[in-house]
Order: structure tokens, then C-alpha cells, then sequence
């Protein structure tokens, strides 16, 4: 997609706390609960009603049509509210919707919500049936080269891309990996909404239990229950309710589904990217190229990185595909204290989906939210310094990427915002710890 003519800025978010999916599926909170949570906070932050938000993008991946039930009771009837599933990258699918219903002119101001309610214990994949399924293609390629283990199915497709990760750059060792996973839980122990508060050191994340290939407990995301909202509006709508003071624009946006050297099957055996292609490097790269072109921005332009940090392979291969790192430098970048404060970049200062959580339809705006509270400098201890641009990746298998680029508009910078208390570190309230 080409840059729209029409600018388009965040103007509010809100989200719950990250937790741990509950044993029974009966024990609350539930999904329109903690949707109901997230809008109301998104709606206060960008200090508008509800009947200002024209149209509604619902992100969701395991309650069928959640759209319409988690927004009735925040009182948001009456307008389109469009249900948007796709994997992992869902919630900033439902951005990338909303954003592109204002870009065009259709709305001024339109809402992306991204809500889950998960089971406990390891995500599922569809394991091959004989029957097409999202995934059957990824998995004959994995059968191909690697074959099918027993362990759960996210793992062996991350943990796979990870094994060729090291054949090609031996330079690169399973400590590298391990180090992502102590970076993140060391960054979500200053993020109230994070799953998972205590930090980790480099061996406790190289001696939890072992769960395929280099990853280790320590360095996968978890099922998660949560939900995110975030508010997007027209530069005439933010002028007209004097917002400029917490606006953030998107200055760049793309979505992209697998290339097909992603998907192809010729030669499995003897292509030593085979695995790293499947799990979305080709995309993320284009997506990543997209948005720099639309931005008019470089890598070397961004401070601050949210990314799908699903499992610590994941973070590692995206640092190359983003352009953060140079082919077959990515473990360097962990290793020299680039990736975090104090380096060139500080990438999942929320402590990623890795340590902050991963409830599946609500990643993408959590991660919005997360670059929006650090542009405007609202993180506290978390904050990272002189954070201008952000970037946010949000990726899917199967396959679908958005990668986002943020940024305070200069001739705003100075201008107070006109919410009164910022969500960044949360809500002293009963309900913040829900």
C-alpha cells in the first residue's frame, strides 16, 4: 500500500493486565469483561465517548463473533463492528484495518480491540490431519526437513528456524537465544500489565526445563488472558478535540501474508533457509522495507522495537528481518547490549510476548499501546530515553505480518496532553489487578 494522503494518529489506549488462563473455563474474568476493561480505558485516554468511534475492529481468535459481545456493554452499539481473526497477528490486523478506514477517509475516528481468553497450558497447531488445514503446507515442509516431533507444534516450527539459524551462522549459540529470554523477563519487571514480573537470569533461562531444540521454558510466551484497545483518528478530528498533546501518528503501516518461497516444496532437504522462510522472515522483511519507504525513515531512525517475540528464535531471526541487524549478525546485536537500554535499541521494554504474555487476539494492540505510552514518555521505569520513533511487528503463521512505524509529530512536541493520568503504569484500582 502505497502512504495514505490522510495522516492517522493514536489518540487513546487501554489495556488489562496479562494473566494466566484460569483452570475452568467458568472462572473469570471473561472475554467481554476484560474487553469492556481495555475500551473503557482506551475511550478515557483519548478523553472522547463512544459515540465518537464510528466503526470497530475486533481481533479475536477462540470466541467465535466476540466482536459484537465485548463492545455492547462498553455501550458501543449501533455502528459496524467487523470480526478480524488471523493467528497471532490479529490484533494489529484489526489496527491495520482501522488505520486504513481513516487513511481513505471513510472514518475520523474508528477502534481496533483485540480480546482473549485462553486454556491453560501449550498453544495448539493443527497438527496434520490429511485434511487442508492453515498450516498443512508449513507442516509438510517441516516433516520434509526436519520431521514431526512429539513436542507441541509452535516450538518445533520456532525452535527448527532457530537450529538453522546456527548451522548458518555458527557463530550463533543456543546462549544467544537464552539471552533474549533473559532480557525480556529483566524488562517486564517494571511493566504492571506483564504476566510475569520477576526477572530471570541468564541460567535459570538456559536451565529451565528443555522444550524443543534451543528454547527452553524460559524463553517461549505463554497463553495468556488479556485484551488491548486502541483508538485511531483523523488529523481533523485530533485538532478538533484539542488531542495533539498525546497524539502519535502512524507514520507507516504493512500487512503482508507469505512470500512464496515461504510455502514452496521444492528441494526441502537442501534449503538451508527452509524453516527460517516458514516461520515469516521473507515477509517481515518486505513489510519492513514497505514501512521504512512509506516512513522515510531507516532503521538507524528507531529507538524502540515491540516485536513478536513468541519464542527467543523468533526475536532473533526478526532482528535481521526488520534491518536492526545485518544478515548473520542478529546474535550480536543480544550480545552486545544493542537490544536493550542503554544499547542502539531498546526492543520489548514491555518484556515482549515472552515474559508480558501472549493472549492471541490482544498482542497486536498491546503492542501499540506499549510504543504509544513510550512516545509520549509516560513508561516511568521502563522509559527509554529520547524514544522518537517506534516499531512495532506483529506476526502469524500461516501467514500474516504488520509491521508499524510511530512517531510524535514535531510541531506537537510541548503541547501537554489533555488526558489527565496516563495508563502506562497502571490503574491503582481493584480492577487493574484483575
Amino acid at each position: 500500500m502505497s502512504k495514505s494522503t490522510n495522516r492517522v494518529f493514536v489518540i487513546g489506549v487501554g489495556m488489562t493486565p496479562f494473566t494466566k488462563p484460569k483452570p475452568e473455563a467458568k472462572d473469570g474474568p471473561h472475554y467481554p469483561d476484560l474487553a469492556k476493561m481495555a475500551v473503557e480505558r482506551a475511550i478515557a485516554d483519548a478523553c472522547i465517548g463512544v459515540k465518537d468511534v464510528e466503526q470497530a475492529f475486533v481481533s479475536n481468535m477462540f470466541q467465535n463473533g466476540a466482536g459484537q459481545r465485548s463492545l455492547y456493554p462498553a455501550g458501543i452499539v449501533g455502528i459496524p463492528i467487523h470480526n478480524v481473526h488471523n493467528a497471532c497477528a490479529s490484533g494489529s490486523n484489526a489496527l491495520f484495518l482501522a488505520r486504513n478506514a481513516v487513511a481513505g477517509g471513510l472514518n475520523e475516528c474508528a477502534m481496533a480491540l483485540g480480546v482473549e481468553k485462553m486454556k491453560p497450558g501449550s498453544l495448539g497447531g493443527g497438527k496434520p490431519t490429511g485434511e487442508p488445514t492453515s498450516l498443512d503446507v508449513h507442516y509438510y515442509i517441516m516433516h520434509q526437513k526436519f520431521g514431526i516431533d512429539k513436542a507441541a507444534p509452535m516450538p518445533q516450527f520456532f525452535g527448527n528456524a532457530g537450529k538453522e539459524y546456527m548451522t548458518l551462522y555458527p557463530g550463533c549459540t543456543e546462549k544467544h537465544f537464552a539471552m533474549i529470554g533473559e532480557k525480556s523477563h529483566k524488562h517486564s519487571v517494571n511493566n504492571p500489565y506483564s504476566q510475569f514480573r520477576e526477572p530471570a537470569t541468564l541460567e535459570q533461562v538456559l536451565e529451565s526445563p528443555k522444550i524443543f531444540g534451543p528454547l527452553t521454558k524460559l524463553q517461549c510466551s505463554p497463553t495468556s488472558d488479556g485484551a488491548a484497545c486502541c483508538i485511531v483518528a483523523s488529523e481533523a478530528f485530533v485538532k478538533k478535540h484539542g488531542l495533539e498533546g498525546q497524539a502519535i501518528e502512524i507514520i507507516g503501516c504493512s500487512m503482508r501474508t507469505d512470500e512464496a518461497v515461504s510455502i514452496s516444496t521444492k528441494d526441502i532437504k537442501n534449503n538451508p533457509r527452509a524453516m527460517i522462510n516458514v516461520v515469516g522472515f521473507p515477509m517481515a522483511e518486505k513489510a519492513a522495507q514497505e514501512v521504512y519507504r512509506q516512513a522515510g525513515i531507516t532503521p538507524n531512525d528507531v529507538q524502540v522495537v515491540e516485536l513478536h517475540d513468541c519464542f527467543s528464535c523468533n526475536e532473533m531471526l526478526t532482528y535481521e528481518a526488520l534491518g536492526l541487524a545485518k544478515p548473520g549478525e542478529a546474535y550480536k546485536l543480544i550480545e552486545s547490549g544493542n537490544a536493550t537500554y542503554g544499547g542502539k535499541y531498546v526492543v520489548n521494554p514491555s518484556g515482549g510476548l515472552i515474559s508480558k504474555g501472549h493472549p492471541l487476539g490482544a498482542t497486536g494492540l498491546a503492542q501499540c499501546s506499549e510504543l504509544c505510552w513510550q512516545l509520549r514518555g509516560e513508561c516511568g521505569p521502563r522509559q527509554v530515553k529520547n524514544a522518537k520513533v517506534g516499531l512495532q511487528h506483529n506476526l502469524g503463521l500461516g501467514g500474516a505480518v504488520v509491521v508499524t512505524a510511530y512517531r510524535k509529530p514535531q510541531e506537537w512536541v510541548g503541547i501537554a496532553p489533555k488526558r489527565k493520568l496516563s495508563g502506562a503504569m497502571g490503574f491503582d484500582t481493584p480492577a487493574a489487578k484483575l
